[in-house]
């Protein structure tokens, strides 16, 4: 498996949001451990959901809304409400108004089985939005494909669930979201030919997220003479005294830290670097929200110089992506949007557009206007590989001077290998 990031001209423009919720814990759920699940609660296979009768459309939205991760399905609840808001003031999806349904996952593979399952069966959700988390996402899809009900990925990077969609078995997985494959391929480049990075320890969250990125970053690193990892170290989400693993990585001369990690850890991973002298000695580079102003506030002297992959961030200038920061912040009372919220708001409209396209509200029907549909969305024109992967266009940043600043748009582009290879 390879990835061939090339560069790309346009960022282009953007929308909005409203409303609800909370996030995330994780797991290992796969299709074996979804059919015993199955099994002990005494549920047979759904039956397909049809298209709907009345004046609503359901979709679902699958996301954390409790537990330690609540607030990445918050943003993405608030970013789908808004979008359903104001496509449904603009008249609906062929004369009905879109209706959000939401099941919380706890970012816990079981629990998001559970809630998808009841919203297939109790709210008839011909499509559902789902998960943040990948461990979750990655226990959906057998599901999503035994009921023939369309999953739509907006948030989770574990490549597997790619590789596991379209050609690769899961017809009904659609993902509107980059891979950490071209994640990992791209920040690794970027770390090694222009920071000048040879010498990295491993220190990223233990979980499917975290050690997927670790994992390709490892297939990428031999294309660079002298590049190697010191240390390999994965935390768990609860985690907050990392002095240890940090003192370890001083000791062995590291000049980078890959950090793919929760958001609401990389502040405190920051400080302790800082009181460890680490500051301006070792980078940070990967993927944990290092572009947030408060991440970096917690330590300029570290955040400085960190190297982020990111599929949307608000100082994109687009203008439809400017008008979708005001209109959130508007909505949510002054609360600056994160990557969820605004991935969340643009697949509803990536959903809009489609059913416009297709002019019907069946569940196939939708599914195969995915697989063809030309998307002009907020930051650029998105497609779908035989893989249902979006082909669509994703940032990367250095922290400067206290800000993110965008070094250059990268396609999200997947080069899978030949078959039997």
């Amino acid at each position: 498996m390879s990835c061939n990031p090339t560069k790309t001209k346009n960022l282009h423009n953007l929308h909005n949001l409203h409303n609800l919720h909370n996030l995330h814990n994780l797991h290992n759920l796969r299709s074996a451990a979804w059919m015993a699940l199955m099994a002990l609660s005494g549920l047979a296979a759904l039956p397909a959901a049809h298209a709907q009768t009345g004046d609503t459309f359901k979709i679902g939205i699958i996301s954390p809304m409790s537990g330690p991760n609540a607030r990445y399905g918050a943003f993405a609840n608030k970013g789908a409400a808004l979008a359903a808001k104001e496509i449904n003031a603009a008249g609906g999806v062929l004369g009905k108004k879109i209706e959000l349904v939401s099941g919380d996952s706890q970012c816990v593979p079981s629990e998001g089985v559970a809630a998808t399952q009841r919203m297939i069966s109790l709210d008839k959700t011909p499509v559902i939005i789902g998960d943040v988390c990948s461990s979750v996402t990655l226990a959906m899809q057998p599901l999503a494909e035994e009921s023939k009900v369309l999953l739509v990925n907006a948030a989770s990077s574990n490549p597997d669930i790619t590789y596991r969609a379209g050609v690769g078995g899961f017809k009904w997985t659609f993902r509107n979201y980059p891979t950490d494959e071209v994640r990992a391929a791209t920040v690794l480049e970027y770390s090694v030919k222009t920071k000048g990075y040879k010498k990295f320890a491993v220190l990223s969250v233990d979980s499917d997220y975290g050690r997927g990125a670790i994992k390709f970053t490892k297939r990428y690193l031999p294309k660079y003479e002298g590049a190697e990892i010191l240390s390999e170290d994965y935390y768990k989400d609860s985690e907050t005294d990392f002095r240890s693993v940090l003192s370890k990585i001083r000791r062995a001369g590291a000049q980078a830290i890959i950090l793919y990690g929760q958001a609401d850890t990389t502040p405190i991973i920051a400080r302790q670097m800082l009181e460890l002298g680490l500051a301006g000695k070792v980078g940070l580079v990967g993927n944990g929200e290092f572009n947030t102003k408060s991440t970096i506030a917690s330590a300029p002297k570290v955040m400085n110089g960190a190297v982020e992959a990111a599929a949307w961030l608000p100082e994109v200038q687009a203008p439809r992506s400017l008008r979708f920061v005001e209109e959130y912040k508007k909505a949510n009372g002054g609360e600056l949007p994160n990557v969820h919220a605004y991935t969340h708001y643009d697949t509803l409209f990536l959903l809009a557009k489609v059913i416009a396209d297709v002019k019907s509200l069946k569940g196939e029907d939708i599914r195969n206007g995915l697989a063809s549909v030309k998307y002009d969305s907020p930051m650029g024109m998105v497609s779908f590989d035989d893989h249902n992967q979006a082909v669509l266009p994703m940032v990367l940043l250095e922290v400067a001077d206290d800000k993110p600043v965008i070094k250059s748009a990268i396609s999200s582009k997947v080069d899978y290998p030949a078959a039997g290879k």
